[in-house]
């Protein structure tokens, strides 16, 4: 009950006219890419707006990154200039040496002040540091008073014992602590301190440098230069060094690391809510700048743009798909009369038109089918008189056939007849042309086994030696798991034709037929040890074997057809003409080893042999017109059996195997001439 319902309710949604079918069609071709179009707008604003919210983002951090770098440099600069000035590095080793003992005390002091003025005088201008140098001896130089904090506590420190290992130029940052000065306690809760040590050339250490700022220098900063943004300045721990809040001072990072993009910045989820996180290194310490932002803040102003734009273009979308229906049904008012009259025409009603004109297709369409109409009695009158023809000439052709065992039984019995009056030689020949015949007529498939082309071949070896005056040898080496492969009719006997006929120029020698079965390919060759070929007609005729193809629709054949037909071909062909190409060495004479059955001077069916080194003549006529000069198209001007040359051999075994069939020639002049033949086990695809 339930599917038909379902089937009912399918049916009557279905629309069910080509006006109806193609305003569905055109609705859900306008609205799938519509709402495709959408979304992906709606993917790459959301992406743009996320974007330009961390390029604001970033560009408001580099602010607060250039004025922090600042101050913190500042103080780098001021420890390099005590580091890098020699008299007062001099004064410094003079006094960790003792050797100053003698000197005069008013000296002293003088060296002493000279010394407490620059440090005083680094500070007087810009920011705001205090700077200790620290001796071994205990001895120690401040730009602050010593009662303010008495400048050896610095030892008490924890990150004190850090300096011994810093060289050259290294420094070591401080993380937030409570501010020691007791003068600025109350105003400036934390104190940021940037460390280093003075060394002699044997990097004993003689001296410390400490540099100090208040942290409310660099938070105020993030007050100055950003709106709506909370930043804050984390060491390589994660801590945090400076906050307008002091309370977070030295609290470990509270937002996860997790983010949905790499880079400069991410966006993390937090207590249910997206916030935007971009972050910066500064350029001389692990310390690293970050600012925190809801997500929705950042992207306020932007996403409005984008949402005015996106819903213009859904009313856009809208006003135009009705306005594509209303046209649809104007132009297929031609359509649905056009299907009202073939609805009638399929009633019977030959007398009714349509009387659609137009110069569009639907006006050309009404006018051909009225046309249409005209005309279907005159071809009902036409197609009864082709049915009548057609008989007769079905007739005509079966009393014209002969029967072909008609035709065999007559050769039989000549045979017989000839055989009682002495003449073997002549019965043979009669045998044999019997059983060319058989194979030629009887046959109706094009595909065959190779046993019975190789009976074909020796059969018609046979005949060619009655026929000429010296003898040539077939041999067959064929492995005995390849008999049963089907391969077309008559693709062999081509081949060794052209081996008698124009390699052994019908004189005596030795054609040798072989083959081999593996994964891929049947494996064939068929060589002689005729006359051989020139290096350039071998070349020639190898390029026009493999720019061969199936045959053309008119019955001509692929590449050198035209050269076929004009009867040119003779030399370039007359090569296979010569055989086919130099056998490699120990292909004649493989053995009957590893399951190869070795055949020479032997046919393929069951035990019956036949010798290809008959006598020639038998009391037949050599034919004279099959010089060494005849054209490889197959010879029909020249009287040879089956009219198929070696461009047809290629282009009907490249029609049945596709372009898998390969076929090949070698030659040497005065050694004979080997053609390897590659056919895929598999038929090969066709063009139809």
């Amino acid at each position: 009950m339930g599917s038909r319902i379902g089937s009912r309710v399918k049916e009557l949604l279905a629309p069910r006219s080509f006006r109806h079918r193609l305003m569905a069609a055109s609705v859900v071709c306008i609205l799938v890419p519509a709402f495709i179009t959408l979304i992906v707008y709606n993917s790459l604003t959301e992406e743009a707006v996320k974007r330009q919210a961390v390029a604001n983002a970033e560009d408001s951090l580099q602010l607060v990154n250039g004025s922090v770098t600042n101050v913190l440099k500042g103080m780098l600069n001021v420890a390099n200039y005590i580091q890098v000035n020699s008299d007062m590095n001099a004064y410094f080793k003079l006094l960790t040496s003792g050797n100053d003992d003698g000197s005069d005390p008013y000296e002293k002091f003088m060296a002493r002040n000279r010394v407490l003025q620059q440090l005083d005088s680094l500070t007087v201008l810009g920011e705001k540091f205090f700077v200790t140098v620290l001796l071994s001896n205990g001895e120690f130089f401040t730009s602050y008073s010593a009662d303010d904090y008495r400048p050896l506590s610095w030892k008490n420190h924890e990150w004190f014992g850090r300096l011994e290992s810093l060289r050259g130029f290294q420094s070591y940052w401080s993380p937030a602590e409570p501010t020691a000065f007791g003068l600025e306690k109350l105003d400036h809760p934390y104190q940021l301190s940037v460390g280093r040590t003075l060394r002699k050339e044997n990097s004993e250490i003689y001296g410390y440098i400490i540099v100090t700022t208040m942290e409310d220098q660099i938070s105020s900063i993030f007050g100055r230069l950003t709106a709506g943004q909370e930043v804050m300045l984390l060491d390589g721990d994660g801590r945090i060094v400076s906050d307008r809040d002091p309370s977070k001072i030295g609290e470990a990072y509270p937002y996860p690391e997790g983010s949905e993009e790499a880079g400069s910045y991410s966006i993390v989820k937090r207590d249910g809510a997206r916030w935007l996180l971009a972050r910066q290194p500064l350029p001389f310490n692990d310390w690293s700048l970050v600012s925190v932002q809801p997500y929705k803040e950042a992207i306020v102003n932007i996403s409005s743009i984008f949402n005015r734009v996106f819903l213009f273009q859904i009313a856009s979308f809208v006003a135009f798909l009705l306005l594509l229906l209303v046209l649809l049904r104007e132009f297929t008012k031609p359509l649905a009369r056009l299907g009202r009259t073939t609805s009638a025409v399929q009633r019977g009603n030959l007398s009714i038109r349509s009387g659609i004109r137009g110069q569009d297709e639907i006006g050309r369409l009404g006018f051909l089918f009225d046309q249409m109409l005209d005309r279907v009695q005159e071809m009902i009158a036409e197609v009864s008189e082709t049915q009548a023809r057609k008989r007769k000439a079905e007739l005509k052709m079966l009393q014209a056939q002969i029967h072909p065992h008609f035709l065999f039984n007559v050769l039989n019995s000549i045979r017989m007849k000839v055989m009682r009056r002495g003449d073997p030689e002549s019965a043979k020949m009669i045998a044999s042309l019997s059983k060319l015949l058989r194979m030629t007529i009887s046959k109706e498939e094009d595909a065959i086994f190779l046993h019975e082309e190789l009976d074909l071949l020796a059969s018609y070896a046979e005949l060619m030696n009655l026929r000429q005056k010296e003898e040539v040898r077939l041999e067959l080496d064929v492995a005995s798991e390849a008999f049963l492969v089907k391969v077309p009719r008559f693709f062999l006997q081509p081949l060794v034709e052209n081996a008698l006929v124009h390699g052994l120029k019908q004189r005596a020698g030795t054609i040798r037929v072989s083959a081999e079965l593996d994964r891929l390919f049947l494996k064939m060759t068929v060589e002689d040890d005729g006359a051989g070929m020139e290096p350039d007609r071998l070349a020639a005729l190898n390029a026009r074997l493999n720019a061969a193809g199936p045959p053309s629709p008119n019955g001509r054949g692929g590449a050198g057809a035209e050269e076929e037909e004009d009867g040119t071909e003779s030399e370039a062909e007359g090569s296979t003409e010569r055989g086919s190409a130099g056998r490699t060495a120990g292909g004649a004479d493989r053995g009957a080893e590893g399951g190869r059955e070795r055949r020479t001077d032997r046919g393929v069916n069951g035990g019956m042999e036949r010798r290809a080194d008959r006598g020639v003549n038998g009391g037949m006529e050599r034919r004279a017109d099959r010089g060494a000069e005849g054209s490889a198209d197959g010879g029909a001007r020249g009287g040879s059996f089956s009219g198929i040359g070696l461009l047809n051999v290629v282009e009907r075994m490249r029609m049945v195997f596709g372009d898998g069939f390969r076929m090949s020639v070698e030659s040497e002049p005065e050694r004979g001439s080997t053609i390897r033949l590659y056919i895929p086990r598999k038929e090969g695809a066709r063009d139809v």
